[in-house]
C-alpha cells in the first residue's frame, strides 16, 4: 500500500508541474485555426512539402543512413523535422540554424524513441505491462516526457501498441503483450503519460502510437515480415489498441514495415485514409517508419522511389522519415498530377498544427534550455518511481517448498553472467540511459539492502554467449558452500528487440549447462531472469525451486530485485504474455479458437484425432495473467447480478478474494468472457477487466465488475461490430487459466 501511496503521490505532483516560459522569447500568437491557415497562406508549395521531412541527426541510427547531410538541408530550409538529436545545448544549436535559414521562421520538431524512459530507465514495456497497473504506467511516461522534454525532445515513437503473440519476434520486449485489452490500457496509460493535459506545457511531449498496423504478427516471427490476416482478425485483435489511443488523445501514428494482405502500411489508403483518417477521425501526423517509403520499393509495391512517394502521400502519409524521397520527388509529382495539393497542405497543415500546440511559434527554444535539463534528469523522485515500478513488473513463477523471500543470515552463493551487469539491466531501447556506473546491478542492490554481505558471495560463473568455462569451477565451490544459490541469468540487451528476432529463445550460451552443474550441489536455486521476450523454460521449470521473471528492470532494477528477493516486497506482477513449453507452439496465446475438434485432454477417449500435438501439451508452460506471490489468495464463487441482460443493461459480476497466507500482498484479479455461439466463431476465453487490490493479511475484499453489450462486441458475419443475443460465460480468477465460471445471456 505504501508504494502504491508514492506511486499516486509522485503521479499527481508531475501533472500539476509546468515550467514558466522564457518571458523574453514567448510572443503573443493567434489561435491555432487562423495561424494556421495565415501562415500556410504565405507558404510555397516547396515549402509545404518540406514541411513534411525528417531527417536523423548525427545521434542514435536506427536502420541505414540516408546518406544526407541533414545540417546542410536544414540550412537550405528542406527539413520539417529531426530525429536523434538530443540534449538541450544540441536541439537548441540546430534549431538556430534552421530559424536563422527559414524564411518563415517555422521551427523544426525534435523527435527521438523514448520507450521505456529517458535518462532514468524503467522495466521494458513487457515488464511494465506485467505490472497489470495504468497508474504506474501513466508515472513511467510522464517522467520520460519531462525528462525528454528537458532535453530538447519535443516527440517520442511510443507507445508500441503491437499484439504480440509470438516470442520469436525481438521486439516484444517494447509492446505490452498478446492481449488486446491490457494492450489497450497500456497504451492509454502510456499516451496520458507522455501528452498530459496540455502540450504547451514543457513537461510534455508528442506521443505516437505505433506500428500501424499488425506489426506484431510477422510471420514466423520475424521482424521486417509479411502479415497476412483477414479484416475480421485485424479489426477484432489488432486495431482495438490503436483506436484506444486516438480516444484517449494520441497526436500521432507511425505506419508499420510490414504489409498486410499484400499492401504495405507505408502504401495502405484502406488503414490510413479509410480506417485511421476516416472511420476514427484521427487529426493528428502520421510519419513513416525509417525508410519506410524507399522501402515500398524493395516490396514490390513501387517501381521506384519517385512512384513510393506518391503512393505514400496518396495512402495519407504525412510525413517521410529519413528516405528523403518526399523532399526530392514530391514536388515533380505535383506538378504532374500524381499528388493533389489538397493532399500536400493536409499534410503540411497536420504537421504545424502539432507545432503549434507544443508552444513552438511562441518560443522555438522553449524546451531546449540547459539549466532545466540539468535540474531535471535523474531526480531522486524519478530515481524513487523507476524503482517502485521495477518492483510492480517482477513475476514470481514458482516458489516450491517457499524458498523464496530469502533470509538476511542465510549463506547465499549469487551466481550467472548478469549478477554484476550495469550494462544490459536496463534494456534495449533505453534512451540515453547510462549503462555503466549508473544503474544499480542485482550485486549493488543486494548490498543495499543486507548492508552487512559477509554471508553472500557472487560469481559470474559463465558469460551470456561464449563457451569458456574457466570461471565457472570458482562459482561452483561457493555455491557447495551456501545454503542457497541464486542465480541471475538472461539474454544481453541487442538479444531482443529490433532486429532480433530469433529461432531459440532458450537461455543462451552455457547457462542452462552451467545450472545443471548447480543442480548436482543439492542446494535449492532461485534463478532470476534478465531478459526481454518469453523464453522457453521447460527444463528450468523443472529443475529450479524458485523463478523469479525480472525482464529488463530499468536503472534502479537491482534493487527492485535485491528487496523482492528478500521480502521487502511482495511480487505482484502477472504476465500480459504466454511462455512456451518449446518453440514450436508458436504463436502462441491464451485466447485462441476451439477448433471443430477440441483437445480435451489426456481422459478424452478420442483424443487421438483432436487438434494437439504429439510430443508436447497444447497448454502454455505459464498461461497469460499468471503469477505467484508468496502470499495465497482464495477466491469465492462468482456471482452475477441477474442471468439475463438486455442489450444497454448492465450485468454485475463479483467475487470475494481473502488473503489466506502470512504476507500482505496485491492480487489482479481478472474478468473474461465466453461468447459460445456467434455467427462467426469466438474464442475460448476473452479479457474484459481487471482489478490489482491489495490486501493484508486474513483480509477478504469484494471486487465487482460492470459488463455490457458494448463489452460483447465482436466483427459479425457482415463485418459489423455488433453484440449478438444468445449464451455467455463469465470467468473470475488469477489467471486466464481459471474455470471459476457463471452463465448469462444476451437478450433482445
Amino acid at each position: 500500500m505504501q508504494n502504491k501511496l508514492i506511486i499516486i503521490v509522485l503521479l499527481t505532483s508531475f501533472f500539476g508541474y509546468s515550467q514558466k516560459k522564457e518571458a523574453n522569447k514567448a510572443v503573443k500568437i493567434k489561435p491555432k485555426a487562423e495561424f494556421v491557415a495565415d501562415l500556410m497562406s504565405k507558404m510555397t508549395i516547396e515549402e509545404k512539402i518540406y514541411q513534411t521531412v525528417q531527417f536523423t541527426s548525427d545521434g542514435s541510427i536506427t536502420g541505414p543512413k540516408s546518406g544526407e547531410n541533414f545540417i546542410t538541408r536544414i540550412q537550405q530550409g528542406k527539413v520539417g523535422s529531426v530525429l536523434n538529436a538530443t540534449g538541450a545545448k544540441e536541439t537548441r544549436e540546430i534549431q538556430r540554424i534552421n530559424l536563422e535559414n527559414s524564411r518563415l521562421k517555422i521551427p523544426l520538431l525534435f523527435g527521438h524513441d523514448v520507450i521505456h524512459g529517458y535518462k532514468t530507465i524503467f522495466p521494458i514495456n513487457l515488464g511494465m505491462a506485467s505490472s497489470w497497473d495504468p497508474k504506474a504506467v501513466e508515472l513511467a511516461a510522464r517522467i520520460a516526457a519531462t525528462e525528454a522534454a528537458s532535453g530538447g525532445i519535443h516527440w517520442t515513437f511510443a507507445p508500441v501498441v503491437d499484439i504480440a503473440r509470438d516470442a520469436r519476434w525481438g521486439r516484444v520486449s517494447e509492446a505490452f503483450g498478446e492481449d488486446s485489452y491490457l494492450g489497450s490500457q497500456m497504451a492509454i496509460a502510456s499516451v496520458k503519460g507522455f501528452q498530459g493535459d496540455d502540450l504547451s506545457k514543457t513537461n510534455t511531449i508528442l506521443a505516437c502510437a505505433k506500428h500501424f498496423a499488425a506489426y506484431g504478427a510477422v510471420e514466423a516471427g520475424r521482424d521486417y515480415n509479411t502479415v497476412d490476416m483477414s479484416e475480421r482478425v485485424l479489426r477484432d485483435t489488432y486495431l482495438p489498441a490503436f483506436k484506444a489511443t486516438v480516444d484517449a488523445g494520441v497526436k500521432t501514428f507511425m505506419v508499420a514495415f510490414n504489409e498486410i494482405s499484400g499492401v504495405p502500411s507505408t502504401g495502405s489508403k484502406f488503414l490510413i485514409r479509410q480506417v485511421l483518417k476516416g472511420e476514427w477521425k484521427f487529426e493528428g501526423v502520421v510519419v513513416t517508419d525509417y525508410t519506410g517509403i524507399n522501402e515500398l520499393v524493395a516490396h514490390g509495391f513501387a517501381t521506384d522511389n519517385k512512384n513510393a512517394g506518391e503512393l505514400a502521400m496518396n495512402a495519407g502519409v504525412d510525413m517521410d522519415m529519413v528516405s528523403g524521397t518526399y523532399m526530392k520527388y514530391l514536388n515533380q509529382s505535383y506538378d504532374e498530377g500524381k499528388v493533389s495539393l489538397a493532399q500536400i497542405d493536409d499534410a503540411c497543415k497536420r504537421i504545424l498544427e502539432v507545432k503549434y500546440d507544443l508552444g513552438l511559434f511562441e518560443d522555438p527554444y522553449r524546451y531546449s534550455d540547459e539549466k532545466r535539463e540539468k535540474g531535471t534528469i535523474y531526480k531522486p523522485e524519478f530515481l524513487e518511481a523507476s524503482l517502485e515500478v521495477a518492483k510492480k513488473s517482477l513475476v514470481l513463477l514458482k516458489n516450491n517448498n517457499n524458498v523464496l523471500p530469502l533470509k538476511a543470515n542465510q549463506k547465499i552463493a549469487f551466481v550467472g553472467p548478469l549478477v554484476s551487469d550495469e550494462y544490459n539491466i536496463i534494456g534495449s531501447w533505453a534512451a540515453l540511459g547510462d549503462r555503466n556506473g549508473f544503474a544499480t546491478s542485482v550485486k549493488e542492490g543486494v548490498a543495499n539492502y543486507l548492508k552487512n554481505i559477509s554471508n553472500v558471495t557472487f560469481d559470474q560463473g559463465v558469460e551470456i554467449k561464449s563457451t569458456k568455462r574457466d570461471l565457472m569451477q570458482k562459482a561452483l565451490e561457493n555455491a557447495k558452500n551456501a545454503d542457497v544459490i541464486v542465480a541471475i541469468m538472461g539474454e544481453r540487451e541487442n538479444m531482443t528487440g529490433e532486429a532480433a528476432s530469433q529461432t531459440n529463445i532458450d537461455l543462451p550460451g552455457l547457462q542452462k549447462e552451467f545450472l545443471a552443474e548447480l543442480k548436482k550441489t543439492g542446494k535449492p536455486i532461485v534463478l532470476v531472469l534478465l531478459n526481454g521476450r518469453p523464453l522457453t523454460l521447460t527444463w528450468e521449470n523443472e529443475n529450479m525451486d524458485a523463478i523469479l521473471e525480472a525482464w529488463w528492470p530499468g536503472t534502479r532494477g537491482g534493487d527492485a530485485i535485491a528487496q523482492t528477493l528478500f521480502g521487502a516486497n511482495n511480487p505482484n506482477g502477472k504476465l500480459p504474455m504466454s511462455f512456451p513449453r518449446n518453440v514450436g507452439q508458436l504463436p502462441l496465446y491464451y485466447n485462441h479458437k476451439n477448433t471443430g475438434r477440441p483437445y480435451l485432454g489426456p481422459t478424452d477417449p478420442e483424443q487421438k484425432y483432436k487438434s494437439q500435438y504429439t510430443d508436447v501439451a497444447n497448454s502454455p508452460l505459464y498461461s497469460f495473467g499468471f503469477g505467484l506471490s508468496y502470499t495465497t489468495f482464495e477466491y469465492s464463487k462468482v456471482k452475477i447480478s441477474s442471468d439475463k441482460i438486455k442489450f444497454g443493461e448492465k450485468l454485475k459480476v463479483s467475487v470475494e478474494v481473502k488473503n489466506r497466507g502470512n504476507y500482505e500482498g496485491q492480487e489482479v484479479v481478472q474478468l473474461y468472457i465466453r461468447d459460445l455461439v456467434g455467427s462467426v466463431t469466438r474464442p475460448v476465453k476473452e479479457l474484459k477487466g481487471f482489478e490489482k487490490i491489495n490486501l493484508k493479511k486474513g483480509e477478504t475484499k469484494t471486487v465487482s465488475f460492470e459488463i455490457s453489450s458494448e463489452d460483447l462486441k465482436f466483427y459479425n458475419l457482415e463485418m459489423k461490430n455488433e453484440a449478438e443475443a444468445g449464451d455467455f460465460e463469465v470467468f473470475v480468477g488469477g489467471n486466464s487459466d481459471t474455470d471459476r465460471k457463471v452463465n448469462f445471456e444476451l437478450v433482445k
